[in-house]
């Protein structure tokens, strides 16, 4: 048996039957030319014939039924493959509603800790000739930006490449725990704890915080975002939708008025939210906040070296009408938080970042959520994707959409990757917080053409 660190074994701990603590994605696949009828099918026999596995993918908690067995792992020496390779279909008329409405259910169960806590699901039966992927993994084995990087793994770029590779493979390079930008905020919560012990060098830090947001109005801090129906308790069903946009049609409206990608991005978040809101009788007076993570690294070409992350927190602006002026004000939001940060060391980011996201490691205490006011009210990850279109045994990845984690007080997560030339989000949300989720993608729709006109007027 091996030693579990705490920032896996939190995730382990923390997890109840409304707080499931596994992060998941849905890939879209396209059959290569020729493909016959049983293509899925020979997939799901060789994915079930790759039996040699990485190590983590054979690790489970040490007794699972004890809450101390959770603190150590032991390793499975039989894999039972058709119960974590599982073979599905979408009910008729195979919409892509129907898959959603399938990942939603699946990604509301629970693991199973008495196995290696993973599954697949390969899914057939969509209309248009297309199969789909949908993989999950406990956040105590990796984390979302990794397990991202680990299906990554088993794709090629050469479409001509018939090679059949598992993400579970042992001997394919795998994917360690990941630093820097890409890094998902969630395993900040893990270094809330693990850090602990060096909360010295959060004085100085806080002492620059305190003189930033007195002088800096547009810096906002935890703790201003106000009280939402999106910041209540949850339960245990999940609802998932997804939706791909062009990258140059974001890119555009940046480059229009200066603003980045990320910014456009929090943009169309922004307005979706606002409309949602509207909708449901619930937009309050003040602004939303959401916790972002970002690169603070300088933009001269010369700078090298250390990494530069931080955990922020930024205004969604949400209480300001006019699409531009309100992008504008989710853009300097953005810069006062990395101008700040910017000042600190990297263990100060790393800190701060972690008490950022500490909050959330206190929702599951009964009472704190509905006692306390919410440190921000959505988190939205841009998390880095292949740059490149994609293949899997010949079929091509159409689309690949993060399912990520909703907790006590955090009912909906917003979580896109760049795929190639377009950008594919994925939105999970607690089925009975917050009703008709599949509203968001519509309003994210109508929020980017919003954002296309505004800039447009400005150019005539």
């Amino acid at each position: 048996m091996n030693y579990m660190p705490v920032t896996d074994s939190m995730f382990l701990l923390a997890e109840s039957r409304e707080h499931p603590m596994h992060v998941g994605g849905l890939q879209l696949f396209s059959p290569p030319e020729g493909a016959g009828p049983d293509f899925v099918s020979k997939i799901i026999d060789e994915a079930r014939s790759h039996t040699d596995l990485a190590p983590r993918f054979g690790m489970r908690p040490a007794d699972p039924v004890s809450s101390v067995g959770n603190l150590w792992w032991a390793k499975n020496q039989k894999i039972d493959f058709e119960y974590h390779v599982r073979h599905s279909a979408v009910p008729r008329p195979g919409r892509i509603r129907e898959l959603f409405q399938l990942t939603s259910r699946w990604h509301g169960t629970l693991l199973d800790r008495h196995r290696p806590m993973w599954e697949m699901h390969v899914v057939e039966g969509i209309e248009d000739g297309r199969f789909a992927v949908y993989t999950k993994v406990h956040h105590s084995l990796f984390d979302g930006v990794s397990a991202l990087r680990v299906m990554q793994n088993a794709l090629s770029e050469d479409p001509d490449d018939l090679e059949f590779r598992a993400p579970w493979d042992k001997h394919e390079k795998r994917s360690k725990p990941s630093t820097g930008s890409s890094r998902n905020p969630l395993s900040l919560v893990g270094d809330a704890v693990s850090l602990g012990t060096t909360a010295a060098g959060l004085v100085p830090a806080s002492m620059k915080i305190i003189g930033t947001a007195m002088r800096d109005h547009n810096f906002t801090t935890p703790f201003e975002a106000p009280r939402t129906m999106l910041n209540a308790p949850i339960g245990g069903a999940r609802r998932f939708v997804a939706q791909t946009w062009e990258i140059d049609r974001v890119k555009s409206v940046g480059e229009a008025v200066g603003a980045t990608l990320n910014d456009v991005v929090l943009a169309m978040c922004s307005g979706a939210l606002r409309k949602y809101l509207m909708e449901q009788n619930a937009l309050p007076d003040k602004s939303l906040t959401s916790m972002v993570p970002v690169s603070l690294r300088p933009d001269d070409p010369d700078h090298s070296g250390g990494n530069a992350v931080g955990a922020v927190i930024a205004s969604l602006a949400t209480d300001v009408e006019d699409p531009l002026e309100r992008m504008m004000a989710i853009r300097e939001s953005v810069q006062s938080a990395k101008r700040m940060m910017g000042e600190l060391s990297p263990l100060q980011i790393m800190l701060l970042s972690a008490v950022n996201m500490s909050p959330l490691a206190m929702s599951p205490i009964p009472g704190f959520v509905s006692l306390t006011r919410p440190p921000f009210n959505v988190i939205i990850s841009n998390v880095p994707g292949p740059r490149n279109r994609m293949y899997w045994k010949g079929a091509r990845l159409d689309g690949v959409y993060p399912a990520s984690i909703v907790l006590d007080g955090q009912a909906i997560n917003i979580t896109l990757t760049s795929n190639a030339d377009q950008l594919d989000f994925g939105i999970i949300g607690c089925r009975q917080t917050v009703p008709s989720l599949q509203r968001l993608i519509h309003h994210l729709e109508d929020s980017l053409t919003e954002l296309e006109k505004a800039v447009a007027a400005t150019t005539v």
